[in-house]
């Protein structure tokens, strides 16, 4: 073979290593969240199917609404359906955002110390749930930990899903709808009493327990809007302002302990 042959080879050969390599950047996985409004209302669904059925009586089977506002959101709402019971929970798209990016930031945390407390401190200062910065790197989104955010992030969806809902059965929403509806969307969390919120806590953990959905979540959640000096108002969505979340977390996890030890009932 002669020299110009050669070269022609050799030319060849390396296009077609750009152009595999190409198709392989193309075809690599997505760093994206699995975690969408198809698991959330795959785990409202559970959370439904494990209530007490004297709960399940006036809320509405797709009781866990979607909508697509990028503000963090979740609130219990009536519905409008006519042929359905009435009580149902509201979840924005900014409200999946955040707890998929609140658990990723703590999934990373593991790997890379002191990763959460900065996206914290970040998302502190932001009017919605933004994404944790410089996520480009590969260990971020290795097996091992998307499997951990995906468990936390169930744990944070079903715990507030079930706060929320929990607020229907035990009457907190009917007390209180006309102040959370005046004009404005107002967070019952703003209206409640320490021990209303104590006892949706309770109830709440039963029922996400009862689904497999531990704590864990959750108090990486609560411990998060914690850390956060000034709070922005989408926390009050999710968290009382005068709540203890150090006394919360202990809470949390006696109810845990209890639940398996079968000392712990809804009320």
């Amino acid at each position: 073979m002669d020299r110009r042959a050669i070269v022609k080879n050799l030319v060849a050969t390396g296009c077609l290593f750009l152009l595999i390599s190409a198709c392989a950047a193309t075809n690599s996985p997505a760093q994206t969240y699995s975690n969408g409004p198809q698991t959330a209302l795959r785990i409202g669904n559970d959370l439904y199917q494990t209530l007490d059925g004297r709960y399940r009586e006036n809320v509405n089977p797709q009781w866990v609404q979607i909508e697509t506002s990028d503000s963090p959101v979740i609130t219990p709402i009536e519905s409008s359906d006519d042929n359905r019971a009435p009580h149902s929970v509201l979840v924005s798209m900014g409200y999946i955002d955040l707890i998929n990016h609140i658990a990723h930031a703590k999934a990373i945390d593991h790997i890379q110390h002191g990763f959460f407390q900065q996206y914290v401190r970040n998302l502190a200062c932001q009017t919605g749930g933004g994404a944790p910065p410089n996520m480009s790197d590969p260990r971020y989104w290795k097996e091992d930990v998307m499997n951990e955010q995906m468990g936390l992030f169930n744990q944070m969806m079903g715990m507030t899903l079930a706060i929320s809902l929990s607020h229907h059965y035990l009457g907190h929403y009917n007390k209180y709808a006309n102040q959370m509806l005046d004009g404005k969307r107002t967070p019952i969390n703003c209206l409640i009493d320490p021990a209303e919120w104590e006892a949706s806590i309770r109830a709440a953990t039963v029922n996400s327990l009862d689904c497999a959905y531990g704590t864990e979540g959750a108090i990486a959640l609560f411990d998060a809007i914690n850390m956060m000096g000034a709070r922005p108002a989408w926390t009050a969505f999710i968290l009382p302002a005068a709540a203890n979340v150090k006394k919360l977390d202990k809470t949390l996890a006696r109810y845990e302990a209890d639940y398996f030890h079968g000392g712990i009932t809804a009320r």
